[in-house]
């Protein structure tokens, strides 16, 4: 590597630089604050991520190939990182007051949740599998600790095991998988996978390794068959993590297979027949068994299946049309989850917990604005218009129908028909029950801050979408 290609890949990774070298820095420095002040490593923490994010707007507007064709910072990975920037912040706000409830508020709290930003950072940009890998397991590490952070919790400590096995398991797949593919194909770059197959018949042992790499892939977002460790896992978690790992994680997983899917090693599969089966199953298994729960983070966990498996929809779309839907979608997601979330965070204070939901009951009686903020939230979830929901679920479907996939709309517009009854039913709770306790939401600052962040977030784009898929489709195409 010449020093011109080597300044050039320092420059292109130099977000990914300050997050690590920043939670680095920041680990040490933990260790010098004075118990009850770890906040302030979560501020420091925030900055960090500014400061990235001011790196990542620097580098957007052009394509920077990095480390011999491992790595490039390009429009479309400047986009899934602008989401994943928007998750973390708004982690660190919803973090300051609940960690203080659950006696978790240490300084390696912040640490590792930059170490997972990192790991998402390099998934976005990575064009070659080993370096997929690699971003893979640094966010995956990271959140498996988070998953057990609430030490003295049995059930804490059975999701977090529970995720380190089946996450183990995952990997083992997606490397077979790589493994699989280097041995057929002499290289793990995408480019050169797509190289070594124009023109020929796609051999057993190519499809094989597609289909491990998918499975390894769609574990990540919580995809059926390898689903079983969401509804566990996000229970179990802080609520803050399980909220991070809603839409910071699960946008790392579609930004990979949106990658992948982009190769022509994978359309001469004709992959897209099994990410249809996938979508379909996933979208059913969580909007039929959210039905029947009664804890919040529960029915937000098979909830986070149900729209993984709509988003999977766009995947099979394909084309620039159906890229950009899915971007729009992940988008639009965090704001919305992030907000319904906050409000689980909000209501956790003193001996209230927030997750059973018949404690909302009546909450509209006492705090009428919080009560329609969650409206607002659950409606988006459900895709019910003008909400920004709607415009995500509808720019899926046109991308579908445009394609010919006409059979599978109808699929997802029936199933998302199914969705939206579990969403009314707690919407139902706030608004028709009367009061069973007196309500003492944690509304601290930081808390107000996000719940504003993202009730703006979910309704400006309900008004102007058009702007956000201009926006992702540009991203897509690479500016």
């Amino acid at each position: 590597m010449t020093a011109a290609a080597l300044l050039q890949s320092i420059l292109a990774s130099m977000p990914e630089i300050v997050v690590i070298t920043g939670a680095c820095i920041l680990l040490i420095l933990g260790q010098l604050v004075r118990k009850g002040q770890e906040h302030l490593i979560g501020w420091a923490s925030a900055a960090v991520v500014l400061l990235a994010a001011l790196g990542t707007l620097m580098l957007s507007g052009d394509v920077w190939p990095a480390y011999t064709g491992m790595f490039v910072a390009d429009p479309f990975s400047a986009f899934f990182k602008a989401v994943f920037y928007l998750a973390t912040v708004l982690t660190f706000l919803l973090s300051r007051k609940y960690a203080q409830i659950e006696g978790i508020g240490s300084s390696e709290y912040y640490v590792l949740l930059l170490f997972a930003l990192a790991g998402m950072m390099i998934m976005a940009s990575a064009i070659d599998l080993l370096s997929i890998y690699v971003g893979l397991e640094l966010m995956a590490l990271s959140t498996y600790v988070l998953t057990g952070f609430l030490r003295q919790q049995r059930r804490s400590n059975e999701a977090a095991l529970k995720y380190v096995v089946l996450g183990a398991v995952s990997s083992g797949i997606f490397l077979y998988g790589v493994s699989l593919v280097y041995g057929l194909t002499g290289t793990t770059q995408l480019d050169g996978m797509a190289a070594a197959v124009t023109g020929d018949p796609l051999d057993p042992g190519l499809l094989l390794a597609v289909v491990f790499i998918v499975a390894g892939l769609v574990f990540k977002v919580g995809a059926v068959p390898f689903h079983m460790w969401v509804p566990d896992v996000y229970e179990g978690a802080p609520t803050t993590i399980t909220a991070f790992m809603s839409v910071g994680p699960k946008a790392a997983g579609f930004a990979v297979i949106l990658r992948v899917f982009l190769n022509p090693l994978v359309a001469a599969s004709d992959a897209w027949i099994i990410v249809a089966i996938i979508a379909v199953a996933t979208m059913a298994l969580g909007s039929f068994v959210a039905l029947v729960q009664d804890n919040f983070k529960r029915l937000l966990a098979y909830s986070s299946i149900a729209h993984a498996g709509f988003a999977m929809f766009g995947v099979v779309a394909g084309g620039a049309d159906g890229i950009a839907s899915v971007m729009l979608y992940l988008l639009i997601y965090t704001f919305m989850n992030l907000g319904i979330f906050g409000t689980v965070i909000m209501m956790r204070n003193g001996d209230f917990s927030g997750e059973p939901i018949k404690d909302y009951a009546g909450l509209a009686k006492s705090h009428g604005g919080l009560a329609l903020l969650m409206l607002l939230y659950l409606f988006s979830l459900a895709g019910i218009p003008p909400t920004a929901g709607f415009f995500a679920k509808f720019y899926v479907l046109v991308a579908l129908v445009e394609r010919g996939f006409v059979t599978l709309a109808v699929i997802a517009v029936l199933l998302s028909a199914v969705a939206a009854y579990f969403y009314i039913r707690i919407v139902m709770v706030i608004y028709m029950r009367e009061p069973e306790r007196a309500f003492d939401p944690a509304l601290t600052l930081p808390v107000r801050a996000t719940l504003a962040l993202t009730a703006a977030g979910t309704i400006g784009i309900g008004l102007f979408p058009a702007w956000f898929l201009r926006l992702a489709q540009q991203s897509a195409s690479g500016g």
